[in-house]
């Protein structure tokens, strides 16, 4: 690419001069208030002003060569930071802050393994639509391309994996830089943003001044949808005989669960939250199927198949909603709506395409939907409903105790929800853990279930679990963890005891890899080739005596007579975090279950491995 003639530089210059200052926005800089006298100070003086202007409560990180600069000025900031005992655990705690309020979570690493180790958390955060900044230090400007100690190209690394990202080339532009960053992962789709900063532009002599201007040509996101295609979508809902609203992560992102419920209500339609949806919609609620996909309910997977029009409201139809593409509601027209036009029709071809934030377009299509209730067109749902009501009552989620008298982990859930009640936040690792999680916790508010969902990052609920918590401190925020996912992060029940930060961990512990093993147990003929972890039995390690050593309180609990009594004993401590080894059996399963490659009506529950769905179910 040529060089920037001083003509262009001198042009760019006058634009960003003759802009109006960064406008405010969730998490953003305070647009509109008179720019601050210039101060003489030094690039890391300028970033941590920068991060306090943008209001930022708390960042997680750990110090080391390249970011040390930075690292002297935060210790007199109203920034809290956080000090994880792994930068992943950095990356994931700043995620389950985001996810838990809504606004910018902060990472801080080092140049080469410390901004290497966030590329999980940040690949997680990318692929679940969360608002992180991750800043990281970088060796000496002058040193980048030479193979420097602890260098590492985290640019060109995170590039398929964040919004955007930067490399600061003059303190200058820290300030511009910063508010650009969280503009961008907190507008539009929210994802992931790096900011990479040399070690010298941190040094380097600058002057400060908020609020900067922001030179974002081109990013313009589109909130509000197009009249015709909401007309179109409102005839389509008031006509349909048997329509559902397939609602995933983006109407939590866009502050929309009000208005979904007036829209539900106001169709009558019935509801399927994603994975990533828990809690949009009130699991008591009539109207609500439960979750479709993989391991969701058999009525929301049915009716997403059976349904002649399906609504998607901030879905993606991921693989492991539509289970086998091709055969995936072959009868449905599709009403798509989205904030990110890429995922219109990118795996299902959508007859009206929306683009727009899901708060504005729930809000317009209710509208519409009245003018069509008022012309009216409005469809009778009796028989659609007939036929969900007796899947319902045919195929409820449960499961059946153990014949060896082990402890049932979807007891363990069940009762746990039940006791926490629905204002808890809970925050699961990856396998059959998450999904009964999932399954037999009922979510009512927004904000209380948080996951990882696209990339299944085992090792996520620790951190982002403590995330949460410093976000939400009044809140009782447990992570629900499998005894594989646990030994992966659990290094940041430290981090929780040593900074007050009391979460509270179940480990569902079964001695095993246990999806990976139910996968073995139907589909490789019970091999079970290194999946079992040796926590059962040999009680290597032993979590009570781990927590304790990590300075948290360790309680055990090993039949289904002591697990209210354990769970409370664990609420009753509010001064230390606490970890639950709940020893279940290790053959337990999660159905039902749409397996990988099969098609949603090939769906298997725990009757058989079969299809359960017959001629009557037509």
């Amino acid at each position: 690419m040529a060089r920037p003639t001083p003509q262009l530089l001198a042009q760019r210059a006058a634009k960003r001069a003759s802009a109006d200052p960064v406008a405010p926005g969730p998490g953003g800089p305070r647009g509109g208030a008179p720019a601050s006298p210039q101060t003489p100070v030094t690039g890391s003086v300028s970033l941590v002003k920068s991060l306090e202007a943008l209001g930022v409560e708390v960042a997680f990180g750990i110090p080391g060569g390249a970011i040390l600069p930075a690292y002297d000025p935060l210790m007199d900031s109203s920034v809290r930071h956080v000090l994880v005992r792994h930068e992943q655990g950095a990356g994931h705690a700043a995620t389950g802050y985001a996810q838990a309020t809504g606004r910018v979570g902060v990472c801080i690493a080092t140049s080469g393994p410390g901004a290497t180790n966030l590329v999980t958390p940040l690949t997680d955060a990318y692929m679940d639509s969360v608002p992180v900044v991750a800043i990281t230090g970088q060796v000496p400007s002058g040193a980048i391309g030479s193979d420097a100690f602890q260098e590492a190209d985290i640019g060109g690394i995170t590039l398929p994996i964040t919004k955007h990202n930067y490399l600061v080339q003059t303190p200058g532009e820290i300030p511009r830089v910063l508010a650009e960053a969280f503009h961008l992962a907190s507008t539009g789709r929210p994802g992931p943003v790096l900011v990479d900063i040399p070690k010298d532009v941190l040094q380097a002599a600058t002057t400060f001044a908020w609020p900067p201007v922001m030179d974002l040509a081109g990013y313009r996101p589109t909130l509000h949808p197009h009249g015709k295609q909401i007309a179109a979508a409102a005839r389509l809902l008031t006509s349909a005989a048997r329509p559902i609203l397939y609602v995933g992560g983006g109407v939590l992102k866009a502050g929309a669960t009000e208005g979904l419920r007036r829209l539900a209500e106001l169709t009558g339609a019935p509801v399927t939250t994603t994975l990533m949806a828990r809690g949009a919609f009130p699991d008591s609620h009539r109207q609500h199927l439960g979750m479709p996909g993989m391991h969701g309910t058999v009525t929301a997977v049915s009716g997403l198949q059976k349904a002649d029009l399906i609504v998607a409201l901030g879905a993606r139809f991921d693989d492991r909603v539509t289970g086998r593409l091709d055969s995936f509601a072959p009868g449905a027209m599709v009403v798509h709506a989205d904030i990110d036009p890429a995922e219109i029709g990118k795996n299902r071809h959508a007859d009206v395409p929306i683009v727009g934030d899901a708060r504005h377009v729930i809000d317009e299509l209710i509208a519409a939907v009245e003018a069509e209730h008022a012309a009216g067109r409005r469809t009778d749902l009796s028989a659609w409903w007939a036929y969900l009501d007796d899947l319902r009552e045919r195929y409820p989620l449960g499961w059946e105790e153990h014949a060896d008298g082990t402890l049932a982990p979807q007891h363990v859930i069940k009762r746990l929800g039940e006791i926490v009640g629905p204002s808890g936040i809970y925050v699961a690792g990856v396998g059959q853990h998450q999904m009964w999680a999932s399954q037999f916790i009922s979510y009512e508010q927004p904000g209380t279930w948080l996951n990882s969902g696209g990339l299944g990052t085992m090792g996520y609920a620790v951190p982002a679990a403590m995330g949460a918590k410093v976000a939400r401190p009044d809140a009782s925020v447990w992570a629900i963890d499998g005894d594989g996912c646990f030994q992966m992060t659990n290094q940041e029940l430290a981090t929780c005891a040593l900074d007050g930060i009391p979460i509270k961990v179940a480990v569902i512990n079964n001695g095993s890899l246990g999806m990976v093993r139910q996968w073995q147990t139907l589909f490789y003929a019970e091999r079970y080739s290194n999946t079992d972890l040796g926590t059962h039995k040999q009680r290597v390690p032993d979590f009570v005596k781990l927590a304790e050593a990590l300075g948290c309180v360790g309680l055990r609990c090993e039949s289904a007579e002591d697990v209210d009594a354990t769970i409370a004993a664990a609420m009753a401590v509010n001064d230390a975090p606490v970890v639950v080894d709940f020893v279940v059996g290790r053959d337990a399963m999660v159905w039902p279950m749409v397996a990988a490659g099969t098609g949603n009506d090939e769906i298997m529950s725990a009757r058989g491995v079969r299809p359960i769905f017959d001629d009557d179910d037509a």
